[in-house]
């Protein structure tokens, strides 16, 4: 099948419903959650993708840190781990039930499992905005994608959706402010005109994780023009508490209510980019991979796009000082020895990761 940017049309009027954590990794806790909300989504006549969390938890955690506790994301990544036959049920109920299966992969691995499950629609997370070895993997699926801006700059958007459209794949872009759960008054909805205005030829959505309304986003995002949302959704389920920014069933169906009444009703331009806060840049580089080494290496050696796959591997977390998935290495030299498993940092090489001092403390500072 063909797939181009006429293809769009699948994310006009979209629901996407991502299971919090996986499901804490439980299988019968995950089939509940996608039939209660599948029948409000049926009772409520809307389209909707029941979204899952792909990530090869055995690579995905570099071997020094796998058990660690200390940091949240690799005990919640490795706490919520699925087998392949999990995930196959998993889907097959998504189908059985009338929604969209849909995923987030973290890692590439990851996206050919999207692939083999048949995914017609792919996310590309906050965190991974900038992500480039795990973009081009899921755009050579050609697979519609969406994308949540979460603390990307202007440049990372302008760069991602330029990538797509130059591959003619559909791109849906999702306003996202990564903040767990949000204050109404964190949400800027503005920049939903802002999105609209700087890609006109894209569907513009909204990523929302607040909790005290399920009501008044949707009529104001309805409103400015966003035609796809997605939040977070889990269930109260064996006294398992349920995390204040995830919708339950009853939440939903309020949610979808209101994008009715938007849509009945319904029949100022934002300028700039959003300022993006310290606390949500913090929250994002906590989850972005780091590099890694599979072999020693010796002072000398030149990056290429080419050989950095085989001598280099990405995995969580990212340590301070350390290069990450981010950062583009064409051209750079080790200026000293790194051994096999060994974290890439910036003393490691020469060029602007080292030799920009705006750059260099913005690297110091991030990570574990």
């Amino acid at each position: 099948m063909t797939i181009s940017q006429k293809d769009k049309a699948l994310f006009e009027n979209l629901f996407v419903l991502e299971l919090a954590n996986n499901h804490w990794g439980k299988l019968e806790r995950g089939l509940k959650i996608v039939r209660d909300h599948a029948a409000i989504v049926r009772f409520n006549n809307v389209k909707a993708a029941i979204k899952l969390q792909f990530r090869d938890v055995d690579e995905f955690v570099h071997r020094d840190f796998k058990g660690n506790t200390d940091f949240r994301y690799i005990k919640k990544t490795e706490d919520t781990k699925l087998s392949k036959a999990e995930f196959t049920r998993m889907v097959d109920e998504v189908k059985y039930l009338g929604c969209i299966p849909m995923a987030t992969p973290f890692d590439e691995k990851s996206v050919d499992l999207c692939v083999e499950f048949e995914m017609p629609i792919i996310k590309i997370a906050s965190s991974d905005v900038n992500d480039w070895p795990l973009i081009e993997k899921i755009a050579s699926t050609r697979r519609p994608t969406i994308i949540s801006t979460g603390g990307a700059s202007e440049k990372d958007l302008d760069d991602i959706v330029r990538f797509f459209e130059k591959r003619d794949i559909p791109l849906s872009i999702n306003h996202c402010v990564s903040l767990y759960p949000s204050e109404d008054s964190e949400l800027q909805l503005d920049q939903i005109d802002y999105l609209k205005e700087r890609y006109p030829n894209h569907v513009i959505g909204l990523s929302t994780h607040e909790y005290h309304d399920w009501h008044s986003s949707m009529l104001i995002s309805y409103g400015k023009g966003a035609r796809t949302w997605e939040r977070h959704v889990d269930i109260d389920f064996e006294g398992v508490p349920v995390s204040s920014y995830c919708s339950r069933p009853e939440n939903c169906d309020t949610w979808f209510k209101a994008f009715h009444k938007a849509a009945e009703m319904c029949g100022g331009v934002g300028a700039s980019r959003r300022v993006i806060s310290k606390k949500e840049t913090e929250y994002l580089d906590a989850l972005v991979r780091g590099v890694y080494c599979k072999r020693d290496l010796e002072p000398g050696y030149v990056f290429t796009k080419d050989n950095f796959e085989k001598d280099f591997y990405l995995a969580i977390p990212l340590q301070k000082g350390q290069l990450s998935c981010r950062e583009v290495m064409n051209g750079e030299k080790l200026t000293k020895a790194i051994k096999t498993n060994e974290s890439l940092t910036i003393n490691h090489i020469d060029g602007p990761y080292n030799e920009n001092e705006g750059l260099k403390k913005v690297i110091l500072n991030r990570g574990l």
